[in-house]
């Protein structure tokens, strides 16, 4: 019955106050139907011998009897009682049905809030409040959900406004720690060889600070940025391509396309950053002499990107915890490849902004495939 869903659980207790209900009128009319026909035996039989005089109930084996006028009333009642329990069983059946039905109308408000519950994103929750008329049962369920995503969209905006002035801050004085590391290295070249790679580490964790820095920030303003610019896929992608060729000269990495020519309408500058990230990914996780495949086709109605590269794979464990902020799978390794932790949180949040999502497809010894989904304009479904 606890695995049952609320519709069938509706569906059947009414079932059985119905069959319960039926059985005791059946019951009742049953005991009344007989003794009528009792009744109307004996009637018959004191019409047919006078001198017994009557009785409280038909006796057939009286002696002078009719066997016909037996036969014909144990018959109706025999009858009379099977039809109740016929009717009992339709009607059971009948109500049953129509309870099933009933209870699914009954439940569509809930059925509706549910699908506007599994559409709540981060980004939307202003728009997802329930405003139209509900039951009045749902009354008060649809006044507490509306607040409770006040209190969420509240706290939301508030960690992104704390994101984005701290980024904003930290911006100034770790260039100015920078500028004078650049400085102090060019005006001192021959400094010992301990000093040398204490100042290294330096400017290593001083860019690795600015790289997080910008992009908390990217992530803290994705909401004001405008999404709709009209974005030619191909040559966005032959553009990333261009600009990572020397990033992946250095480890020998090769570029593979197969791209159609589909155009979406989102950020331009975002779009950019969501492929950026994912190929310059699959260069610095690839082994040497590797390849970098980057696919693209329409599936419906949606625009379906395949990054494929040939690195070492991603954990199954691991799949789903790259996505969110800070995570590193190898720490040592991503500190040596300059990453901070952000790369795919900041790939994630640009999906979700356009209505589309990222995952990992596939990954093994062989290499790692992310897969990239996003809506197409309404005029491209049609």
């Amino acid at each position: 019955m606890k695995k049952l869903s609320l519709q069938w659980r509706i569906t059947l207790m009414t079932a059985l106050l119905i069959c319960s209900t039926c059985m005791a009128m059946n019951w009742l009319i049953g005991c009344s139907g007989r003794h009528y026909m009792d009744s109307i035996g004996t009637n018959l039989s004191t019409a047919i011998d006078p001198s017994e005089g009557a009785v409280e109930y038909f006796d057939p084996s009286r002696e002078g009897l009719d066997p016909n006028l037996t036969i014909v009333i144990y018959g109706a009642q025999n009858s009379f009682t099977a039809t109740n329990w016929y009717i009992t069983a339709a009607v059971t059946l009948l109500g049953g049905i129509l309870a099933y039905f009933v209870s699914g109308r009954a439940l569509r408000p809930l059925r509706t809030f549910v699908a506007q519950v599994e559409k709540v994103q981060p980004n939307n929750l202003a728009d997802m409040k329930i405003t139209e008329e509900v039951l009045p049962e749902f009354r008060q369920f649809s006044d507490s959900f509306n607040q409770m995503l006040e209190r969420l969209d509240e706290g939301f905006t508030a960690q992104r406004q704390f994101t984005g002035n701290a980024a904003h801050e930290l911006r100034t004085p770790l260039a100015l720690m920078q500028a004078q590391l650049e400085l102090f290295s060019s005006e001192h070249p021959d400094v010992l060889p301990e000093t040398a790679e204490f100042l290294a580490l330096l400017r290593e964790q001083t860019e690795r600070l600015t790289q997080m820095t910008k992009t908390l920030l990217e992530m803290s303003n994705l909401q004001s940025v405008s999404r709709s610019d009209e974005i030619e896929l191909a040559p966005l992608i032959d553009e990333i391509l261009t600009d990572l060729t020397t990033l992946a000269e250095q480890k020998n990495i090769t570029f593979h396309q197969n791209c159609e020519d589909i155009c979406m309408i989102g950020s331009d500058t975002l779009i950019y950053r969501l492929l950026f990230n994912l190929i310059e990914n699959a260069i610095k996780y690839n082994r040497a002499g590797g390849s970098v495949t980057v696919s693209m086709q329409q599936e419906n109605h949606q625009v379906l990107l395949h990054i494929a590269d040939t690195g070492c794979g991603i954990s199954e464990e691991y799949r789903e915890s790259i996505f969110q902020p800070f995570f590193r799978v190898d720490k040592s390794r991503s500190r040596q490849m300059g990453g901070v932790g952000l790369g795919l949180a900041l790939v994630k949040e640009i999906a979700v902004l356009h209505g589309g999502s990222v995952c990992v497809e596939s990954s093994s010894e062989e290499g790692t495939t992310f897969a990239v989904r996003l809506p197409l304009p309404k005029e491209k479904m049609e």
